[in-house]
Formats: C-alpha cells, sequence, structure tokens
C-alpha cells in the first residue's frame, strides 16, 4: 500500500499518513525475526567518519544528519555525544515520530518534517542507500548529504566518531574516549551491551522459562556490579563523563518506566541499586542529558514481545523523583 504522504498545508511540510496498523500491521514482521527469542538485528550500514577522510566520509561541519528517535535508547546516545562534544551547529539532528506501523520510523507533524530529504519515511533513507533494502529501519542514522546516502546506522560506531573525529570543532575539554582508557571502555561496554542494554530486551523475549530466570538474574547481578563500582567513583571511571556513561545512561533513563515493567526484572527498580540511582541523577541533572531524556515517550513505549506460557514478574512503572538531590559532589567535581 502507499505511505500515502500529505502535507499541513498547501507548500508546507510534506508528513507520512497517520499510524494505520489496520492497513500496515505491526512494525516487526518481515523486518526483525523474534522466532527464537530476542536477537537483536544485523545493522547494514558501518562506514565511519574519520578525521581525515580516509573512510571516505570526511568530518566536516553541516555535512551530516542524524536521523534520531526521542523513544530510542541506541539513537539517545548519539544525541548525548552530539551535546556534550559541542557539536550542535556542526552536525544536525531531527527526530521521527515516535509511533511506528509496518512502515517503521516516518515523518509527521508532532516531531516535525524531514528537513535534509523531505522523506515522509525512514525507509526512504535506507532505500536511497541499498535500493530495496528487506531490513530492520533503525535509529540512529548518520546521513551524508554529500553522498546522498547513509553512512552508518550503526549505533556503536556512530558515537565514536562523534566523539573523535570532529576534535577540530568539538569543545576541548570533553574528551569521551581518550586514548588511554580505550581497552577498558571497550572491555566495560562489552559487558554492560550484553548484561543490561540488551539484556534487558532479552529478559523480556525470553521464549522458556528457563531463560526468562537466567536472564533476570543475569541483569539484576551487572546491576548490582555497576553499583558496586559506583560507590566510589562518580561516573564509571572517575571524574570524568566517558563513552562507557553514555552506554549505560539512556538504559537507566527507561528502565522504572519500561523495561522493567514490561519485561519484569526486578521488584527493586533502579532505586533499589543506591548508588547507580544516585548516579543516575547526577548524570540527568546536567543540560545535555536533560535536554536530550523524555520521559513521557518513554512511558508511551509499547509492550516489547512477550511469549506465551512464560510468566514474568509483576512490576509497575516507577515514577522516580530525578530531581532529588544525588549527593555525589564527595566522589569529584564531574
Amino acid at each position: 500500500a502507499s505511505p500515502s504522504p500529505r502535507t499541513a498545508e498547501p507548500g508546507g511540510p510534506v508528513y507520512a499518513s497517520p499510524v494505520d496498523l489496520g492497513t500496515y500491521g505491526p512494525y516487526g514482521p518481515g523486518r526483525v525475526d523474534v522466532s527464537a527469542g530476542w536477537k537483536r538485528p544485523r545493522y547494514a550500514f558501518q562506514d565511519r567518519v574519520t578525521a581525515d577522510g580516509s573512510s571516505g566520509f570526511r568530518a566536516e561541519p553541516g555535512r551530516y544528519h542524524l536521523y534520531i528517535a526521542w523513544s530510542c535508547a541506541w539513537a539517545h546516545r548519539t544525541a548525548l555525544v552530539r551535546k556534550l562534544r559541542g557539536l550542535t551547529d556542526v552536525v544536525s539532528l531531527s527526530h521521527v515520530d515516535d509511533e511506528r506501523d509496518g512502515r517503521g520510523w516516518a515523518f509527521r507533524e508532532r516531531r516535525g518534517a524531514d528537513p535534509v530529504n523531505g522523506f515522509t519515511l525512514l525507509l526512504e533513507a535506507y532505500e536511497a542507500t541499498e535500493p530495496g533494502y528487506p531490513g530492520h529501519i533503525s535509529t540512529p542514522v548518520l546521513w551524508d548529504r554529500a553522498t546522498g546516502r547513509i553512512v552508518s546506522n550503526d549505533f556503536r560506531c556512530i558515537t565514536i566518531d562523534l566523539g573523535t573525529a570532529f576534535e577540530e570543532w568539538g569543545d576541548p575539554e570533553t574528551q569521551l574516549y581518550p586514548e588511554p582508557l580505550r581497552a577498558e571502555i571497550d572491555e566495560l561496554n562489552a559487558f554492560v551491551h550484553e548484561n543490561v542494554n540488551d539484556g534487558v530486551y532479552q529478559v523480556d523475549g525470553a521464549t522458556t522459562q528457563d531463560a526468562y530466570e537466567t536472564w533476570r538474574r543475569k541483569v539484576c547481578a551487572a546491576l548490582d556490579t555497576l553499583d558496586a563500582r559506583l560507590a566510589e567513583r562518580r561516573f564509571l571511571f572517575g571524574d570524568r563523563i566517558t563513552e562507557a556513561d553514555i552506554r549505560l545512561w539512556p538504559t537507566l533513563a527507561r528502565f522504572d518506566l519500561a523495561y522493567n515493567p514490561v519485561g519484569g526484572v526486578t521488584e527493586e527498580g533502579l532505586p533499589g541499586y543506591p548508588h547507580l540511582w544516585a548516579y543516575a541523577r547526577d548524570l540527568y541533572q546536567r543540560p545535555a542529558f536533560r535536554e536530550t531524556t523524555d520521559f513521557d515517550t518513554y512511558r508511551m513505549s509499547p509492550p516489547l514481545s512477550r511469549e506465551d506460557g512464560v510468566r514474568h514478574i509483576e512490576v509497575a512503572p516507577m515514577e522516580s523523583d530525578w530531581e532529588a538531590p544525588h549527593g555525589r559532589e564527595r566522589l569529584g567535581a564531574g
């Protein structure tokens, strides 16, 4: 069926037609395979932006655009790095609509039109890069105006490239991926990705009771480990915010409103991990984190897939006080 674009008014911005589950169905079937439990889709575009252009994509002001969804934890990271590194005038950004049907992410009036290409569906960016693209339509997307194609939809690399390749224009005081710490940051990121970022999806998508209980224990154990790590250090690597904090934060921001009540991870909620909860508030109370966070969007997140016959603990959404004093100044200036 046709995407049925419409305009707000003649000659105005072009938007996708409203979400229509009756016509297009839910997003997922044919794009994401969850037949054997949750398995994160492969990211098809993995080119890199480099300072010297050796990758074919040189870091330049005004050349690149980020398409992201407010609700997407993986995309949230790119918005954070863009803010923290002082790149808001260097790399542009826009948001897709919060809701999807079978057509995937779309541009509607609530979040604004596509300011770069006038697309109504994010799928159009994928098909401009690979005609007939059959895979997952994800955010973030890093778009190159010069070549008219996607550079990357791999969240793992986009934040690192934004944090390192744009040094000429970025805030020199903010180094999120310092060379002496890169091996340690990579190691911690791998642990957090498996056990926390992706772990909450594994809990929800478990196809057997044993798998659910195993993943639930893994996530809770990882939260305990992180809580202990943060008892005597302000951030994951001491007194500076790094790529590791960027990777962890979006999951914490969504935990009590989406991941935990949807998946049934722990009765405790984030406040049950006192150092981790204070750390999360410490980050939120900084402009870059506050300005890229929309709790209402997380509250609206649709349920993830739930396998029939797997019993999940019941956890109510928790409305926590993110403005409460965090008391972490004693651990360093930050």
